[in-house]
Protein backbone atom coordinates (compact mmCIF):
# COMPACT_ATOMS: atom_id res chain seq x y z
CA UNK A 1 0.00 0.00 0.00
CA UNK A 2 1.09 3.59 -0.57
CA UNK A 3 1.52 5.54 2.64
CA UNK A 4 1.41 9.32 2.69
CA UNK A 5 1.62 11.77 5.56
CA UNK A 6 -1.97 12.36 6.67
CA UNK A 7 -1.66 15.97 7.74
CA UNK A 8 -5.44 16.27 8.13
CA UNK A 9 -5.15 14.10 11.24
CA UNK A 10 -3.50 17.02 13.00
CA UNK A 11 -6.88 18.74 12.96
CA UNK A 12 -7.30 22.48 12.80
CA UNK A 13 -4.27 23.26 14.95
CA UNK A 14 -2.18 26.12 13.59
CA UNK A 15 1.07 24.80 12.14
CA UNK A 16 4.37 26.70 12.19
CA UNK A 17 5.59 28.60 9.18
CA UNK A 18 8.45 27.36 7.02
CA UNK A 19 10.84 29.65 8.90
CA UNK A 20 10.11 27.72 12.08
CA UNK A 21 10.91 24.31 10.65
CA UNK A 22 14.68 24.25 11.19
CA UNK A 23 15.86 22.12 14.10
CA UNK A 24 17.72 24.30 16.61
CA UNK A 25 19.33 23.90 19.98
CA UNK A 26 17.95 26.23 22.60
CA UNK A 27 20.66 28.04 24.49
CA UNK A 28 20.70 28.05 28.28
CA UNK A 29 19.58 24.47 28.89
CA UNK A 30 20.19 23.40 32.47
CA UNK A 31 21.37 20.00 33.61
CA UNK A 32 21.37 18.08 36.86
CA UNK A 33 20.82 14.70 38.45
CA UNK A 34 18.06 13.13 40.51
CA UNK A 35 19.09 10.77 43.27
CA UNK A 36 17.19 7.49 43.42
CA UNK A 37 17.63 4.50 45.74
CA UNK A 38 19.67 2.79 43.03
CA UNK A 39 21.73 5.64 41.60
CA UNK A 40 21.61 9.04 39.96
CA UNK A 41 19.50 9.89 36.91
CA UNK A 42 20.93 12.57 34.65
CA UNK A 43 18.51 15.11 33.16
CA UNK A 44 18.49 18.26 31.01
CA UNK A 45 15.78 20.89 30.61
CA UNK A 46 15.71 22.96 27.41
CA UNK A 47 13.53 26.04 27.34
CA UNK A 48 11.29 27.59 29.98
CA UNK A 49 7.92 29.21 30.37
CA UNK A 50 4.46 28.42 31.74
CA UNK A 51 3.30 25.81 29.22
CA UNK A 52 3.12 22.15 30.18
CA UNK A 53 6.57 20.52 29.87
CA UNK A 54 7.23 17.81 27.31
CA UNK A 55 8.87 14.84 29.06
CA UNK A 56 10.80 12.55 26.70
CA UNK A 57 11.10 8.80 27.29
CA UNK A 58 13.88 7.41 25.11
CA UNK A 59 14.01 3.98 23.56
CA UNK A 60 16.38 1.06 23.64
CA UNK A 61 16.18 0.14 26.38
CA UNK A 62 19.50 1.84 26.96
CA UNK A 63 19.61 4.17 23.94
CA UNK A 64 19.88 7.33 26.05
CA UNK A 65 18.60 10.79 25.23
CA UNK A 66 21.06 11.79 22.49
CA UNK A 67 19.08 10.73 19.42
CA UNK A 68 16.12 12.77 20.68
CA UNK A 69 18.10 16.03 20.84
CA UNK A 70 16.56 17.39 17.61
CA UNK A 71 13.37 17.76 19.68
CA UNK A 72 15.06 20.59 21.56
CA UNK A 73 13.66 22.79 18.77
CA UNK A 74 10.28 22.44 20.51
CA UNK A 75 11.74 24.27 23.52
CA UNK A 76 10.77 27.62 22.01
CA UNK A 77 7.18 26.50 22.61
CA UNK A 78 7.44 24.82 26.03
CA UNK A 79 10.09 23.23 28.32
CA UNK A 80 11.49 19.99 26.91
CA UNK A 81 12.94 17.52 29.42
CA UNK A 82 15.50 14.92 28.41
CA UNK A 83 16.87 12.25 30.72
CA UNK A 84 18.92 9.08 30.56
CA UNK A 85 17.16 6.18 32.20
CA UNK A 86 19.15 4.39 34.89
CA UNK A 87 21.66 1.97 33.41
CA UNK A 88 22.68 4.01 30.37
CA UNK A 89 24.15 7.24 29.08
CA UNK A 90 25.12 9.81 31.71
CA UNK A 91 23.06 8.16 34.44
CA UNK A 92 24.52 5.63 36.84
CA UNK A 93 24.85 2.01 35.74
CA UNK A 94 24.30 -0.20 38.79
CA UNK A 95 25.19 -3.86 38.38
CA UNK A 96 21.89 -5.30 39.54
CA UNK A 97 19.92 -7.51 37.15
CA UNK A 98 16.84 -7.32 39.38
CA UNK A 99 16.39 -3.63 38.50
CA UNK A 100 15.74 -4.08 34.82
CA UNK A 101 11.96 -4.36 34.83
CA UNK A 102 9.16 -2.15 33.51
CA UNK A 103 8.00 -1.47 37.07
CA UNK A 104 11.40 -0.03 38.00
CA UNK A 105 11.27 2.50 35.16
CA UNK A 106 7.69 3.49 35.99
CA UNK A 107 8.87 4.33 39.52
CA UNK A 108 11.82 6.20 38.04
CA UNK A 109 9.44 8.58 36.25
CA UNK A 110 7.72 9.30 39.58
CA UNK A 111 11.04 10.10 41.24
CA UNK A 112 12.16 12.38 38.42
CA UNK A 113 8.86 14.26 38.33
CA UNK A 114 8.86 14.73 42.09
CA UNK A 115 12.41 16.06 42.06
CA UNK A 116 11.77 18.48 39.19
CA UNK A 117 8.31 19.54 40.42
CA UNK A 118 6.54 18.29 37.29
CA UNK A 119 2.95 18.29 38.43
CA UNK A 120 1.59 17.91 34.91
CA UNK A 121 3.37 16.79 31.75
CA UNK A 122 2.91 15.93 28.11
CA UNK A 123 4.48 12.51 27.70
CA UNK A 124 6.48 11.50 24.62
CA UNK A 125 7.60 7.89 24.32
CA UNK A 126 9.64 6.50 21.44
CA UNK A 127 10.06 2.76 20.83
CA UNK A 128 10.63 1.14 24.26
CA UNK A 129 9.84 4.59 25.66
CA UNK A 130 6.37 4.24 24.15
CA UNK A 131 5.90 0.97 26.00
CA UNK A 132 7.02 2.72 29.17
CA UNK A 133 4.59 5.60 28.58
CA UNK A 134 1.68 3.17 28.18
CA UNK A 135 2.72 1.26 31.28
CA UNK A 136 3.00 4.48 33.27
CA UNK A 137 -0.53 5.54 32.33
CA UNK A 138 -1.91 2.06 32.98
CA UNK A 139 -0.34 1.85 36.45
CA UNK A 140 -0.91 5.44 37.56
CA UNK A 141 -4.30 6.10 35.99
CA UNK A 142 -5.73 9.53 36.84
CA UNK A 143 -2.82 10.13 39.20
CA UNK A 144 -0.45 10.29 36.22
CA UNK A 145 -1.53 13.86 35.41
CA UNK A 146 -0.56 13.50 31.75
CA UNK A 147 -2.26 16.09 29.53
CA UNK A 148 -1.35 14.63 26.14
CA UNK A 149 0.60 11.70 24.76
CA UNK A 150 2.90 11.03 21.81
CA UNK A 151 3.56 7.38 20.98
CA UNK A 152 6.25 7.25 18.31
CA UNK A 153 7.68 4.19 16.60
CA UNK A 154 6.08 1.90 19.14
CA UNK A 155 3.43 -0.77 19.71
CA UNK A 156 0.98 -1.96 22.34
CA UNK A 157 2.70 -5.33 22.79
CA UNK A 158 6.02 -7.07 22.26
CA UNK A 159 4.19 -9.81 20.41
CA UNK A 160 2.87 -7.53 17.67
CA UNK A 161 6.17 -5.70 17.32
CA UNK A 162 8.19 -8.92 16.88
CA UNK A 163 5.64 -10.35 14.44
CA UNK A 164 5.91 -7.21 12.32
CA UNK A 165 9.70 -7.19 12.41
CA UNK A 166 9.78 -10.81 11.29
CA UNK A 167 7.44 -9.95 8.42
CA UNK A 168 9.86 -7.21 7.34
CA UNK A 169 12.71 -9.70 7.50
CA UNK A 170 10.77 -12.15 5.33
CA UNK A 171 10.53 -9.50 2.59
CA UNK A 172 14.22 -8.68 2.47
CA UNK A 173 15.90 -9.63 -0.82
CA UNK A 174 18.60 -12.19 -1.46
CA UNK A 175 17.25 -14.94 0.76
CA UNK A 176 18.51 -13.16 3.87
CA UNK A 177 15.67 -14.31 6.08
CA UNK A 178 16.01 -17.97 5.13
CA UNK A 179 19.73 -17.76 5.85
CA UNK A 180 19.02 -16.02 9.17
CA UNK A 181 16.83 -18.90 10.26
CA UNK A 182 19.43 -21.44 9.19
CA UNK A 183 22.12 -19.68 11.23
CA UNK A 184 19.85 -19.42 14.27
CA UNK A 185 18.98 -23.12 14.05
CA UNK A 186 22.70 -23.94 13.89
CA UNK A 187 23.50 -21.74 16.88
CA UNK A 188 25.66 -19.43 14.76
CA UNK A 189 24.26 -16.07 15.81
CA UNK A 190 27.72 -14.89 16.86
CA UNK A 191 29.11 -15.17 13.33
CA UNK A 192 29.97 -12.27 11.04
CA UNK A 193 27.44 -13.52 8.50
CA UNK A 194 24.60 -13.36 11.01
CA UNK A 195 25.65 -9.89 12.19
CA UNK A 196 25.64 -8.72 8.58
CA UNK A 197 22.02 -9.86 8.28
CA UNK A 198 21.15 -7.94 11.44
CA UNK A 199 22.92 -4.89 10.01
CA UNK A 200 20.98 -5.14 6.74
CA UNK A 201 17.73 -5.07 8.74
CA UNK A 202 18.90 -2.05 10.74
CA UNK A 203 19.95 -0.20 7.58
CA UNK A 204 16.55 -0.81 5.99
CA UNK A 205 14.29 -0.08 8.95
CA UNK A 206 16.10 1.60 11.87
CA UNK A 207 18.91 3.84 10.60
CA UNK A 208 21.55 3.99 7.91
CA UNK A 209 25.29 4.15 8.47
CA UNK A 210 25.61 7.01 5.99
CA UNK A 211 23.84 9.45 8.32
CA UNK A 212 26.42 12.04 9.44
CA UNK A 213 25.11 12.21 12.99
CA UNK A 214 27.17 12.40 16.16
CA UNK A 215 23.91 11.83 18.01
CA UNK A 216 23.47 8.50 16.28
CA UNK A 217 27.04 7.48 17.11
CA UNK A 218 26.42 8.34 20.76
CA UNK A 219 23.21 6.31 20.74
CA UNK A 220 25.07 3.22 19.54
CA UNK A 221 27.67 3.79 22.25
CA UNK A 222 24.92 4.14 24.87
CA UNK A 223 23.29 0.85 23.87
CA UNK A 224 26.58 -1.03 23.72
CA UNK A 225 27.56 0.12 27.22
CA UNK A 226 24.11 -0.04 28.81
CA UNK A 227 23.03 -2.49 31.48
CA UNK A 228 19.55 -2.69 30.10
CA UNK A 229 19.37 -3.60 26.40
CA UNK A 230 20.44 -7.23 26.64
CA UNK A 231 18.65 -7.77 29.96
CA UNK A 232 15.32 -6.30 28.87
CA UNK A 233 15.28 -6.74 25.10
CA UNK A 234 17.73 -9.42 24.02
CA UNK A 235 20.45 -9.93 21.40
CA UNK A 236 18.91 -7.82 18.61
CA UNK A 237 15.85 -5.87 17.52
CA UNK A 238 13.80 -8.84 16.29
CA UNK A 239 14.72 -11.33 19.02
CA UNK A 240 13.19 -10.27 22.33
CA UNK A 241 14.20 -12.70 25.06
CA UNK A 242 14.60 -10.39 28.06
CA UNK A 243 12.18 -9.10 30.68
CA UNK A 244 10.09 -7.37 27.97
CA UNK A 245 9.37 -10.56 26.01
CA UNK A 246 5.78 -10.93 27.28
CA UNK A 247 4.92 -7.25 27.72
CA UNK A 248 1.38 -6.45 26.50
CA UNK A 249 -0.83 -3.43 27.23
CA UNK A 250 -3.24 -3.68 24.32
CA UNK A 251 -6.13 -4.30 26.70
CA UNK A 252 -5.31 -1.04 28.52
CA UNK A 253 -5.49 1.26 25.50
CA UNK A 254 -9.19 2.06 25.95
CA UNK A 255 -8.43 3.57 29.35
CA UNK A 256 -6.15 6.24 27.84
CA UNK A 257 -8.32 9.35 27.68
CA UNK A 258 -5.88 12.10 26.68
CA UNK A 259 -5.22 13.48 23.19
CA UNK A 260 -2.71 11.12 21.58
CA UNK A 261 -0.50 11.27 18.50
CA UNK A 262 0.73 7.99 17.04
CA UNK A 263 3.72 8.83 14.85
CA UNK A 264 5.69 6.46 12.63
CA UNK A 265 7.75 6.23 9.47
CA UNK A 266 6.82 4.39 6.29
CA UNK A 267 9.93 2.19 6.69
CA UNK A 268 9.89 1.90 10.50
CA UNK A 269 10.85 -1.44 12.06
CA UNK A 270 7.72 -1.03 14.19
CA UNK A 271 5.22 -1.76 11.46
CA UNK A 272 2.11 0.17 10.51
CA UNK A 273 -0.26 -2.42 12.01
CA UNK A 274 1.25 -1.70 15.43
CA UNK A 275 0.39 1.98 15.10
CA UNK A 276 -3.08 1.21 13.78
CA UNK A 277 -3.65 -0.82 16.95
CA UNK A 278 -2.75 2.28 18.98
CA UNK A 279 -4.95 4.55 16.88
CA UNK A 280 -7.96 2.24 17.07
CA UNK A 281 -7.52 1.37 20.72
CA UNK A 282 -7.14 4.92 22.09
CA UNK A 283 -10.34 6.89 21.70
CA UNK A 284 -8.70 10.25 20.98
CA UNK A 285 -5.72 9.16 18.91
CA UNK A 286 -4.53 10.40 15.53
CA UNK A 287 -2.02 8.64 13.28
CA UNK A 288 0.64 10.29 11.13
CA UNK A 289 2.96 8.31 8.85
CA UNK A 290 6.14 9.99 7.58
CA UNK A 291 7.07 8.98 4.01
CA UNK A 292 10.48 7.35 3.46
CA UNK A 293 11.31 7.50 7.18
CA UNK A 294 12.85 4.76 9.30
CA UNK A 295 12.65 4.14 13.05
CA UNK A 296 14.92 7.07 13.92
CA UNK A 297 12.95 9.56 11.85
CA UNK A 298 13.83 12.41 14.22
CA UNK A 299 17.46 12.08 13.06
CA UNK A 300 16.66 11.32 9.43
CA UNK A 301 14.02 14.03 8.91
CA UNK A 302 14.25 16.40 11.91
CA UNK A 303 12.48 19.33 10.28
CA UNK A 304 9.44 17.29 9.24
CA UNK A 305 9.40 15.46 12.55
CA UNK A 306 9.33 18.67 14.57
CA UNK A 307 6.75 20.19 12.24
CA UNK A 308 4.40 17.31 13.03
CA UNK A 309 5.06 17.56 16.76
CA UNK A 310 4.50 21.32 16.74
CA UNK A 311 1.20 20.87 14.98
CA UNK A 312 0.01 18.37 17.58
CA UNK A 313 1.27 20.41 20.54
CA UNK A 314 0.29 23.88 19.34
CA UNK A 315 -3.13 23.90 21.01
CA UNK A 316 -2.02 22.13 24.21
CA UNK A 317 -1.66 24.19 27.38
Amino acid sequence: MTITRREILLGAAALPTAAALAATTVAGAREGTTQTPHGRIWWKIAGAGPRTPLLLLHGGPGAGHNYLEPLSAIADQRPVIFYDQLGCGRSDKPDSAALWTVDHFVQEIDLLRADLGLDRVILYGHSWGGWLAQEYLAQRGDQAKVEALVLAGTSASTRQFVAGALQLLSRMPGGLDARRRELEAAGKTDTLEYQEIVQAFLDAHVYHDSWPSHRFAKTIENISTSRTYAAMNGPNEFTVTGTLRDWDRESSLAAIDVPTLALTGEMDEVTLDCHLTLQRGIRNAHLVVMPKARHLAMLEQPESYNWILRGFLSNKA
